[in-house]
């Protein structure tokens, strides 16, 4: 077989390649293009504007998670959880390598068409958030969150409807009623009850950037110290469902660049904070209570700008599902004009809380 190829040509398959006398030559080259093929598969080396443009892929909303399950528990809804497989199956059937960079944008606008072929419509206010009217006026709603998806119905025999169309589409894992979304445990137990929580950030903590380190030795101390992983955890949980972090979280997470001894101690009172208040949790409860808000100004609160602090709440059947606690982002001359512009960015929330619950078919 080696004999009747011509050295001059170029093997045209593996069996020949092996044969020719600079055979490794040609194994040295297959090898360099199986580890090029492999690295581009992880999106490595992928070069923007060559190997792709859009990489956006939409987020859901924490407080789109949180104004669903108001609803479950407003009209003790059924809800249930699936898992897309990691997507596997969909990119091999499309034949684009998983782990793109734009592979998650690709994800969502397969998932999109798909979904919305089948009579659901997106929410005009939470990309990740789609519902679909019955014909006896019930309506069904999906959330997807990367590739996992949360189905909220009247009764199990819709949500079964659903599962099966998407498990003809995508390679599909059943997760049967929800346990937890993004790292938030969720449990449905009809209880009626709540306990108090304590200030998690104590009053005489007055933080500000005059108390950077000094001398070589706190410089050194803070460098052994996690500040900005306790800050980005704490962050998380704050984001998700302890809403009473909000100022104190607020308030550490802008020395994250330079942060001493006195900053350290008040993210350590927060976490002994959390450590006894492991129990409470976000309760949902069935009631027909409407969206209620409180929206507050802290004027000239941060000690370095003398930027006032705006925070507000929203509540519905009287469990929270939004909040915000953030500096504001000019210096208010009067407590009236940081009253004011807290007002703004509360109507702002309010505004888009009432669009999607609209479209959800809530009348709050």
């Amino acid at each position: 077989m080696a004999e009747d190829i011509d050295a001059n040509q170029e093997p045209s398959n593996y069996s020949e390649a092996i044969s020719y006398e600079d055979s490794e030559k040609w194994m040295f080259a297959m090898q360099e293009e199986m580890e090029s093929l492999h690295k581009i598969k992880h999106g490595i080396f992928q070069i923007p504007g060559v190997d792709f443009t859009d990489v956006f892929s939409p987020v859901v909303k924490h407080s789109s998670i949180r104004a669903l399950l108001g609803i479950v528990a407003m009209h003790d809804l059924k809800h249930e959880q699936l898992d897309s497989q990691k997507k596997r199956a969909m990119f091999a059937a499309e034949k684009v390598p998983y782990d793109l960079k734009q592979s998650p944008r690709q994800w969502y606008k397969r998932f999109d068409s798909f979904i919305t072929s089948h009579d659901f419509k997106r929410s005009s206010f939470d990309s990740c958030v789609y519902f679909k009217k019955n014909s006896d006026g019930s309506f069904v709603y999906l959330l997807i969150y990367g590739d996992d998806m949360l189905i909220v119905a009247k009764d199990k025999g819709e949500i079964r409807k659903v599962k099966a169309q998407l498990s003809e589409e995508f390679d599909m894992k059943d997760l049967g009623p929800v346990k937890k979304i993004l790292g938030m445990e969720i449990l449905k137990d009809r209880k009626q009850s709540a306990k108090p929580v304590s200030t998690p950030l104590a009053a005489h903590f007055r933080l500000s950037s005059a108390l950077t380190p000094q001398s070589d030795d706190e410089i050194e101390y803070m460098s052994h110290v996690p500040y900005s992983s306790a800050v980005g955890s704490l962050m998380y949980v704050m984001v998700c469902s302890h809403l009473d972090l909000s100022y104190a979280v607020s308030a550490i997470s802008r020395y994250m660049a330079n942060p001493n001894k006195e900053h350290w101690k008040a993210v350590q009172w927060i976490l002994r904070y959390l450590r006894g208040t492991t129990n409470i949790c976000l309760q949902f409860g069935r009631t027909r209570d409407g969206v209620i808000g409180y929206v507050d100004a802290d004027f000239a609160g941060d000690l370095d700008r003398r930027r006032s602090l705006t925070s507000y709440l929203f509540t519905i059947g009287g469990c929270a599902i939004s909040w915000k606690a953030t500096l504001q982002t000019t210096v208010a001359l009067s407590t009236t004009e940081a009253e004011y512009m807290a007002i703004t960015e509360a109507c702002k929330e309010v505004i888009w809380l009432k669009g999607l619950f609209s479209e959800l078919n809530e009348d709050l």
